[in-house]
């Protein structure tokens, strides 16, 4: 296991370096000069000159991202202060160090991703067990062809729905907003219920057809029969045989949607208003801010590739027949 942990962080870390390069080269591809937006209308030569110094972009290229490599483990000084370890730099819109930026707008995201993921695997996961247990009956085919509509949504139609029929016209809730967790629970609940179970909407009904189709995959399976054989009950079964077999590739794709969420769930978060990763990642865009790009795709890239990891460890634990090598 020791080995297979060691194996696959130096893999993702080679992984992280060649999406900081690719990113890095392809933002100095864009005809754009960051340094502009600070510059103003009135803007001269000498201080265009003085803002490319102080954002630390009056060196070629490679030497730039020279130091920026750097600056990850050893830290940096810029002429607007020194950047310690983890250093992503200083963002090119309002001069904040960026590894700052990023730990401020993370509970947001967190708290999204946790609530959401939540829901659609209580749900989603729920009523597919349900529709492979009563498989072929009505209810099988209203879990089957329910989730099909739901997964069909999309967030910035749900979104500005839900936010006008059940806070603008019947006002069951209050406008989203993100509370700190330890001020206040209760506003922290209610003000992420909306987001939450629209976020979750798309994902339940993947769920529900995969947990579906995985566990009919393995009520079919001759341990499976064997048990049913031995006089087993058909409910021990399903939940000690049947269950926990389906669970490989459900994992498999949660550990990917987790990884992606806590990356930043931008159209969720842009629909709500709510200041989380992923509304950051569109204002770096918009801005042309290399440093806040560079930190949230660095950060979404590690979270899809830290929970690859703890997945693939998982499976030893889930399923016997699997092993690490």
């Amino acid at each position: 296991m020791l080995r297979f942990l060691i194996r696959r962080t130096l893999g993702s870390l080679v992984i992280l370096l060649i999406i900081s390069a690719v990113t890095f080269y392809l933002f100095f591809a864009i005809p754009h000069d960051p340094a502009l937006l600070a510059c103003g209308k009135t803007c001269t030569p000498d201080a265009l000159a003085v803002i490319h110094k102080n954002l630390g972009i009056d060196q070629p290229i490679p030497v730039q991202y020279w130091e920026f490599l750097k600056g990850l483990f050893v830290g940096r000084d810029f002429t607007l202060g020194p950047c310690n370890a983890p250093c992503f730099g200083y963002s090119f819109a309002n001069d904040e160090p960026v590894w700052d930026t990023l730990i401020d707008r993370l509970p947001t995201t967190v708290s999204l991703t946790a609530g959401a993921s939540i829901v659609f695997l209580f749900v989603g996961l729920g009523a597919g067990m349900i529709a492979a247990w009563k498989r072929g009956t009505m209810l099988d085919k209203i879990f089957s062809g329910g989730s099909l509509v739901v997964s069909s949504m999309q967030i910035y139609f749900l979104g500005p729905l839900a936010l006008a029929l059940f806070v603008f016209q019947l006002e069951w809730f209050s406008n989203p907003k993100y509370v700190e967790l330890t001020h206040d629970p209760l506003g922290w609940f209610t003000g992420l219920i909306i987001p939450w179970v629209i976020l979750s909407t798309i994902f339940t009904g993947n769920y529900t057809r995969m947990a579906r189709s995985t566990m009919v995959e393995q009520l079919q399976e001759e341990h499976v029969r064997t048990a049913r054989a031995k006089g087993m009950s058909g409910r021990y079964v399903f939940f000690r045989y049947a269950w926990r077999g389906s669970l490989v590739p459900i994992i498999t794709i949660f550990g990917i949607d987790l990884g992606a969420m806590l990356g930043g769930a931008i159209i969720t978060e842009y629909t709500f208003n709510l200041p989380g990763l992923g509304k950051l990642a569109v204002a770096a865009v918009t801005n042309s801010d290399l440093p806040l790009l560079l930190g949230v795709m660095l950060f979404g890239a590690a979270m899809i590739l830290l929970f690859n990891i703890i997945v693939d460890a998982a499976y030893a634990f889930i399923d016997p027949r699997v092993r690490l090598a």
